[in-house]
């Protein structure tokens, strides 16, 4: 297979965007993109299988080998004149929060599963070349009720006061239209662990318990 920057080669360019990249794809993607294309689906099987530091341990979706599905994704189609390096860069940039800091993806010859990678399809969506990331699952073992416990403790830490914990996330990811098999009975372990009818009644739960705690609010 080639690599997929080739000097002085200018194809058609997108990003793929199948978890938060679709709400929050950071300045520089977002002033690079021209167009979406939504109703895409993963060629590639996704599941809530990776528990991320930035959300706080939240489950967050990633490509799996074993189980997940195919679930609904975006395309930003990049404006003309970006090349291909430019893409993978930005697109790692945003991936280790490291936007407008001009460092440049260099990939490992040894990845290991905490390493963020940038793959690429060729001709998809009509696109000649589509970027996407991939970093390995960690979550064991992975079953519903494991997700719930490390969504709500997410939700108990900072992750919660800048909207990233694993319900605001799992929340997002039902706006987009995704759907995995695990997703509904995690779901319901955390509505059950919560004693809430709703994510987000069990986002206002947690909210209030994490300022409870920090003595920001008291009872009456």
């Amino acid at each position: 297979m080639r690599e997929p920057y080739i000097e002085g080669k200018m194809k058609r360019l997108g990003i793929m965007a199948y978890g938060s990249l679709i709400d929050n794809p950071g300045k520089e993607i977002k002033a690079a993109t021209v167009d979406r294309i939504e109703d895409v689906k993963t060629p590639f099987k996704v599941e809530f299988a990776r528990s991320s530091i930035t959300h706080g341990g939240a489950p967050t979706l990633v490509p799996v080998e074993k189980g997940g599905a195919s679930v609904n994704a975006q395309v930003f189609v990049l404006k003309e004149g970006i090349s291909e390096k430019d893409a993978m860069d930005m697109l790692w940039r945003r991936e280790m929060h490291k936007v407008g800091s001009g460092e440049t993806y260099k990939r490992p010859a040894k990845p290991n599963e905490n390493t963020v990678l940038v793959e690429h399809l060729e001709d998809f969506c009509e696109i000649g070349v589509v970027f996407y990331t991939k970093i390995g699952a960690n979550i064991k073992p992975l079953t519903p009720r494991r997700l719930a416990e490390l969504a709500v403790e997410s939700a108990r830490s900072e992750a919660d006061a800048k909207g990233l914990d694993g319900i605001s996330y799992l929340v997002s990811a039902k706006r987009n239209g995704i759907a995995t098999p695990l997703m509904l009975k995690y779901e319901e372990e955390i509505l059950k662990r919560v004693g809430a009818g709703s994510l987000e009644e069990a986002s206002s739960i947690l909210h209030f318990e994490r300022l409870k705690k920090e003595g920001k609010i008291h009872r009456a």
